[in-house]
């Protein structure tokens, strides 16, 4: 996999919102949380983990979403309710941000997938590494190295 050409810029659906990439991504995944299927309405949802000081919004404004009472701070365009990015309260080493989002999505590949426990049977990823969970946080600096060593 090859990262993408930064700055990389990125909308919703409608593109009333916009988003700036300045920072490669630490790491790659998706995630088959039967949450995470009903937000996407697909088997899983894909995401970047960047770091935070290397993503932007740079035009409009997002809404929360998802359930909104837990850690999980999804946002999305208050019009075409795109599910742009999430904040984990308590984790402030990156974002998750839909890769689908820029234009051109050649250079994401899931790297990791998690909650292979809820994963609808019919549902494979390419990801190198599987998690019934979550992985344990002490596990992600290996995976980030892993990770930015087949950038």
């Amino acid at each position: 996999m090859s990262l993408p050409q930064l700055p990389l810029k990125g909308t919703c659906r409608c593109g009333d919102v916009e988003v700036e990439l300045t920072a490669p991504p630490l790491m790659t995944a998706a995630c088959h949380c039967t949450g995470c299927q009903k937000m996407s309405a697909s088997a899983f949802s894909v995401t970047a983990m960047v770091p935070p000081d290397g993503f932007a919004v740079t035009r409009g404004a997002t809404v929360r979403g998802g359930i909104g009472e837990d850690p999980l701070d999804h946002r999305f365009c208050p019009r075409c309710m795109s599910w742009m990015f999430t904040r984990i309260e308590g984790v402030d080493a990156f974002i998750n941000v839909r890769p689908t989002l820029f234009e051109g999505t050649s250079w994401f590949t899931p790297f990791i997938e998690t909650m292979t426990q809820e994963k609808l049977a019919w549902a494979t990823t390419p990801a190198r590494h599987s998690f019934t969970g979550f992985p344990p946080m002490d596990a992600l600096p290996a995976l980030i190295a892993e990770f930015a060593e087949t950038a």
